[in-house]
């Protein structure tokens, strides 16, 4: 950090620096050394990348703890952070619990590994009962200023948030359509024929070509660009087409792009091959128009309906947040029973489909709530009967709010309808019994009772974790619970 800045802000400013709390620099003197990091990228090319990161819940962290622990939290979290980071990288608390780190000379990449070893410190340090969000953005591939730059940070950030908290986002500066009519193939050959040959058979169909004649490019295009369909080369130098494919189906913003592997290989041990690294479908050269066209239009409508069936998954977790918020004393409860619910399927060796059904049950699970009016789910004390009855509405509310996307969720729609069934019929909504209740239900009916046993509700403080077991092990003495999935509790 240049000397000379920090000493011109003190005498122009008034004041020091840096934060009092925490020792990080403060939010002024980050808003000019930003500054200062745009004008040497105009000057030298210095790129650089920007976090934004948020404590989750420190709201319910003070309540819990006091005020003054909560300071001490914050102290020891920005600690964490600056011993993450480089030493000629720079931090600063920005606002309130965000703090904001600049990584010098570091691209998107780099950058994701610093904010995922500054997540799992604090999750180390404080044993997962504080956990942090991180929007990532970089100059000048995201922002062409100061602003847009803070901007894209806070995108990102939101992003990270809106998908369970806990979590890491890279903002995505995808370039816009010019004409909606058109969907977007991007072509990966190394031979310039091949490529000339694909988008003369594809342009005159009103379909948006793009290009790129390695791996390399291909990667960089996408991270960059929405693209509707890959059609790609396996025969390629340096990066082939397996890796590339491995790649794009392995990152979570690009695995719904449909990868059709164009190639001379026609041998089943190469399509085994494909197949294993997320191929969707495949041509062999030199393509047949007829076939190449009706892929192309079949596979593009698969990507256009994942689009939207993703956009309404948003929009649940979106309202699942909100529900959440409507309820102070049960913030963050849905990422802990999901993040719950999925260590103990894994436990349980659970296939991966209900491991997948654990977390998208456990973030849904009490969407339903929605239509609970806030005086019955915020009440100072017990519910009475005509309370409870109302609050007994919430998994078949949560249930046909889910319904439309019941071939994308699975079997999560089963635990929303049935987080409260219990194995002598005596839960709701459905009265189920014993083998009627799926594992996966009865996993989340026990991580949803024993974290509302363990934290702050309205009416009484958190209990112990051993109260909380004990009261698990009688439910489950009186046939009410599953004792195998209790003892897997961690």
């Amino acid at each position: 950090m240049d000397p000379g800045l920090m000493e011109n802000y003190e005498k122009e400013i008034g004041v020091h620096f840096t934060d009092s709390l925490t020792g990080l620099f403060n939010h002024g003197f980050f808003q000019i050394s930003l500054e200062q990091e745009v004008k040497r990228f105009e000057r030298h090319g210095d790129q650089f990348a920007m976090l934004l990161i948020d404590i989750d819940f420190i709201s319910r962290y003070n309540r819990s703890h006091g005020h003054v622990h909560g300071d001490i939290a914050l102290k020891k979290v920005a600690g964490l952070i600056k011993e993450n980071i480089r030493q000629v990288d720079f931090a600063a608390r920005y606002a309130g619990d965000v703090f904001a780190v600049i990584l010098f000379k570091a691209k998107s990449e780099p950058a994701q590994e610093v904010a995922e070893r500054i997540r799992q410190s604090v999750i180390t340090n404080f044993d997962g009962e504080i956990t942090i969000s991180t929007g990532i953005a970089s100059f000048p591939a995201d922002a062409s200023n100061r602003t847009g730059l803070i901007e894209k940070a806070h995108d990102a950030l939101k992003q990270a948030k809106l998908r369970g908290k806990d979590r890491i986002y890279c903002f995505k500066n995808k370039s816009t359509r010019t004409d909606h009519d058109k969907s977007r193939i991007l072509v990966v050959d190394d031979d310039p024929l091949n490529i000339k040959l694909l988008k003369g058979l594809l342009i005159p169909l009103n379909y948006d070509v793009i290009t790129a004649c390695s791996g390399e490019e291909a990667i960089a295009v996408m991270n960059k660009t929405d693209v509707d369909l890959v059609l790609l080369d396996i025969m390629m130098p340096d990066m082939d087409g397996y890796e590339v494919c491995r790649h794009i189906k392995g990152k979570e913003d690009t695995r719904l792009v449909p990868v059709v592997m164009v190639t001379a290989l026609d041998d089943m041990d190469a399509k085994v091959r494909g197949i294993e690294v997320g191929a969707d479908d495949f041509i062999t050269k030199p393509p047949n128009k007829i076939e190449l066209l009706a892929r192309a239009k079949s596979l593009i409508s698969v990507k256009t309906l994942n689009n939207n069936l993703t956009s309404i998954e948003n929009v649940l977790f979106s309202l699942a947040n909100a529900v959440e918020a409507k309820d102070s004393y049960t913030q963050g409860h849905t990422q802990r029973v999901s993040d719950m619910a999925v260590t103990i399927g894994k436990k349980m060796s659970l296939p991966e489909h209900e491991i997948r059904a654990l977390e998208f049950g456990g973030v849904l699970h009490d969407i339903g709530k929605i239509g609970v009016a806030g005086n019955v789910l915020n009440k100072q004390g017990p519910l009475n009967s005509d309370e409870l009855e109302i609050m007994k509405r919430h998994p078949e509310i949560g249930y046909n709010i889910c319904l439309p996307l019941k071939k994308t969720i699975g079997m999560a729609l089963d635990i929303i309808r049935h987080h409260h069934e219990k194995l002598d019929g005596s839960g709701y909504p459905d009265g189920l019994k014993g083998e009627e209740i799926s594992k996966a239900a009865r996993i989340m009916a026990i991580v949803d009772i024993y974290d509302a046993l363990v934290t702050d509700r309205p009416y009484r403080k958190g209990m112990s974790r051993e109260k909380a077991m004990s009261i698990l092990h009688q439910d489950a003495d009186e046939g009410k619970l599953d004792m195998e999935v209790i003892e897997q509790l961690p």
